[in-house]
């Protein structure tokens, strides 16, 4: 599938207008930071509370934005106009994505200087991170194929930010509901015990989180892929 950089980069130009226009969008980037603001007065912070920022920016930002930006274009109807123009379903993929990885990319990066957080593996978490980003900018995408307005976008989103940010939290009661440990394996669970495998030295374990993440990555990007294609097919 031929990729053409201009045609990314005219579609990221373009997102970011609307993205700085629209203020009820771009405001949600101060969420995830000043969070991270408050946590960093409190001084020791376990691994839930460091990793509370951190998830909360892929479910407030990348995957909201995402949603928000897809809907968007959908309630304006230019996200036919885009497909139906010289630019490929590729490029439409990438370019839409583009501007809310770059944002999360700074988000991320801020909020990790501002909780003085230094990862014990910084290439195992740096991957994990990418790969996060990746599975939340499909669930974004996702959301935002299947609603027609930016509201309905904004409510149709909660549940992944529920589900993927507060999950890690409902681990705290494993020990008494053993059922609830299911919840580990989510992308945000799987952050933290990165974390933890890579302070012990636990290589394999941090290999099979890399994996699970890989996993979720993998599978959302290409359902999202698929259904962005049929979805398209069937307006």
């Amino acid at each position: 599938m031929n990729v053409s950089v201009k045609r990314i980069q005219a579609i990221f130009v373009k997102d970011y207008k609307e993205f700085y226009r629209n203020y009820a969008i771009s405001t949600m980037v101060l969420m995830p930071l000043a969070l991270a603001f408050i946590y960093s007065m409190t001084g020791n912070m376990d691994l839930q509370s460091l990793f509370m920022p951190i998830n909360l920016t892929f479910a407030m930002i990348t995957a909201f934005i995402q949603s928000c930006l897809i809907a968007e274009e959908k309630e304006h109807n230019t996200l036919r106009s885009l497909l139906l123009s010289p630019a490929s379903i590729a490029d439409v993929l990438i370019g839409k994505s583009a501007l809310v990885f770059v944002i999360t990319v700074i988000v991320l990066g801020m909020c990790m200087w501002i909780l003085e957080f230094s990862p014990a593996n910084l290439a195992a978490m740096g991957v994990a991170l990418v790969l996060s980003t990746l599975f939340y900018l499909a669930m974004g995408l996702i959301v935002g194929l299947y609603t027609k307005t930016v509201m309905e976008a904004s409510v149709g989103i909660l549940p992944v930010m529920i589900v993927f940010s507060f999950g890690p939290l409902v681990l705290l009661f494993a020990d008494r509901y053993p059922v609830l440990e299911v919840f580990q394996w989510l992308p945000s669970a799987q952050l933290i015990l990165l974390e933890q495998y890579s302070v012990t030295g636990a290589t394999s374990d941090i290999i099979v989180s890399l994996v699970v993440l890989a996993v979720w990555a993998v599978v959302a990007v290409s359902v999202s892929a698929i259904l962005f294609k049929k979805r398209m097919s069937d307006e």
